[in-house]
């Protein structure tokens, strides 16, 4: 059992990522590795949209606190497409790509630590198992991509922002941010709209239900929740998806190749 605590200690840009996954699958030298790839970090103090659409990518980057969202503008609006926790390595899709389809944008007060790509370079030629690790982390992405989409699809909009919410808890808890009773989050009531495909009013509505019903609370930058199991229940949450300590966990030991 990695002590988490120790390892944000020992690497404070890159601790956190893929904890409550594959972290125990990275070995010593690796970690070291890959701290030392982030060419330099930065506090961004208020939203900002950090790569647009099209834009040519020379770096990735590492989320080292915060929060950040995928978005999509179309019809004279923002579209959040998923959002992102610490720990997140959110955009080594342009690494591949080098012009993403969508735009990265922060939420409230984040930092961040920026890879070049000729360092990845060197890990896709040199190191086939941390660029495996990569790999991985950029597929946890498209499963969670799956199951928003199948969100929007199935749920109402109470029922979108409780699955929401069940997600963010249980993805902070991953990389041992959780809290008992819920969780702090610089999401806005406009950014819950855009990430759940609903109007202002709609959204407005559905958060007063989910406060009515006592499933969960939204209020000043913080989600309350009385009954977890209540709230991921109401929402038809599993974490599967997630690939942490569940069902869908890949099943090795600390040591096994990947």
């Amino acid at each position: 059992m990695i002590d988490q605590a120790a390892e944000t200690v020992r690497f404070p840009d890159t601790g956190r990522f893929l904890m409550g996954r594959l972290r125990d699958a990275m070995t010593e030298d690796e970690k070291i590795q890959f701290e030392s790839m982030i060419e330099r970090t930065e506090w961004i103090e208020r939203p900002t949209r950090l790569i647009a659409s099209g834009s040519v990518c020379r770096y990735s980057t590492m989320l080292i606190e915060g929060f950040m969202l995928r978005t999509l503008d179309g019809d004279g609006k923002r579209h959040a497409v998923s959002f992102h926790v610490p720990g997140d390595f959110v955009d080594l899709h342009c690494y591949a790509l080098k012009r993403l389809d969508h735009n990265i944008d922060t939420v409230g007060r984040v930092k961040v630590g920026y890879v070049p790509h000729a360092a990845l370079d060197e890990v896709m030629r040199d190191q086939p198992h941390l660029a495996r690790l990569f790999w991985f982390s950029t597929l946890l992405d498209a499963a969670m991509h799956r199951e928003w989409i199948m969100a929007l699809e199935r749920l109402t909009t109470p029922r979108r922002i409780a699955h929401i919410f069940a997600e963010v808890w249980r993805r902070l808890g991953m990389v041992g941010l959780q809290e008992a009773t819920g969780f702090a989050t610089p999401l806005t009531q406009s950014d819950l709209s855009e990430m759940c495909g609903a109007s202002a009013i709609h959204t407005n509505r559905a958060i007063r239900d989910l406060r009515a019903s006592g499933i969960a609370d939204f209020d000043r930058g913080r989600v309350t929740v009385p009954d977890r199991a209540a709230l991921e229940h109401y929402a038809g949450f599993t974490p599967d998806y997630l690939y942490g300590p569940w069902a869908l966990a890949y099943d090795r030991q600390p040591g096994d190749p990947i």
